[in-house]
């Protein structure tokens, strides 16, 4: 098996001993190549050439930032039969797209999970996100959510840790609930949707950013099947306060009377008369005045 480390040397919590540990034991059943990735999208492009090579396999060690680099990378032309299998080995701090598929949290122990996976052939094919030309992972939003990346992203000098997202949520709100955005949803068959002040896409469910607690915006949503929709037509206290304790209660329904919900969506567009942000698996992809979404299922397949 021809296979290709990414290793993101400036994530959370990957150490040289950790990329070398990793490197040594896939050495041993892959014939392998170690990247270090030095500038953004030098993974993507690192994954882009693995397809054009005729990689088997290309394992990440770093962030969901770097997942979402290569994922892009790999599946530029789209998914395709010489399309390299995935294989994720945590080394960032929030770590939410292995988080979602099961993987341990400790790197050691993942490492032994992918390599158990390599030699029995275990893999799980996944469907993935679009929005616009980016691939997504886990989850995508416009408005709120993506200011919230926009404010962690200003503070990367600083490690991410729960404290940092939940400080950068309370003062994104603050500013978003002053000036919010005026979107509007486009389902195919649904009369467009007015109104919107904050939009979120999930790929899957739960997921989070806060350590263990489990962020639970749409039960049922999966891998397995299409985006669902999560969105408010209001950012008042009352109704953000009630939706974020549903949010973390885990409430297997989520309803309230500015909530715009729906399940297993293949195709629907969220556009705005002025520039919104836009974020994907917590990558900041910037302002934009409309941003089509596509469900692409059994995009990728990933070593488990």
């Amino acid at each position: 098996m021809l296979a290709l480390l990414v290793v993101n040397p400036q994530a959370t919590s990957t150490t040289p001993a950790g990329r070398d540990v990793l490197a040594h034991a896939l050495a041993s059943t892959t014939k392998l190549e170690v990247l270090e990735t030095s500038h953004r999208g030098h993974a993507a492009d690192a994954a882009r050439r693995a397809v054009a090579d005729g990689y088997d396999l290309v394992v990440v060690h770093g962030g969901d930032g770097t997942v979402n680099e290569v994922v892009n990378g790999l599946l530029a032309d789209g998914p395709t039969e010489r399309t390299p299998m995935l294989g994720v080995v945590p080394g960032g701090s929030a770590n939410v797209f292995a988080g979602a598929l099961g993987l341990p949290k400790d790197p050691l122990d993942a490492t032994s999970r992918l390599l158990h996976a390599i030699e029995t052939g275990s893999s799980r094919t996944i469907g993935l996100g679009r929005a616009d030309e980016r691939w997504f992972t886990f989850n995508a939003g416009v408005g709120w959510d993506a200011a919230v990346v926009a404010a962690v992203d200003r503070h990367r000098s600083k490690r991410a840790s729960p404290v940092l997202y939940t400080s950068a949520t309370v003062a994104s709100y603050v500013r978003q609930m002053r000036n919010p955005p005026e979107l509007t949803i486009e389902v195919p068959g649904v009369e467009p949707i007015t109104g919107v002040k904050a939009v979120m896409v999930c790929n899957t469910d739960p997921w989070t950013y806060l350590r263990s607690k489990p962020l639970r915006l749409l039960p049922g949503c999966s891998f397995d099947h299409d985006l669902g929709l999560f969105a408010l037509r209001s950012l008042t206290p009352p109704t953000v306060l009630w939706h974020a304790a549903s949010i973390l209660a885990g409430t297997t329904k989520p309803r309230g009377k500015y909530l715009v919900r729906f399940d297993n969506l293949r195709h629907f567009r969220v556009t705005s008369p002025e520039p919104v942000l836009t974020q994907v698996d917590g990558d900041l992809v910037g302002p934009r005045l409309g941003v089509e979404f596509w469900s692409v299922p059994e995009a990728l397949r990933v070593a488990l």
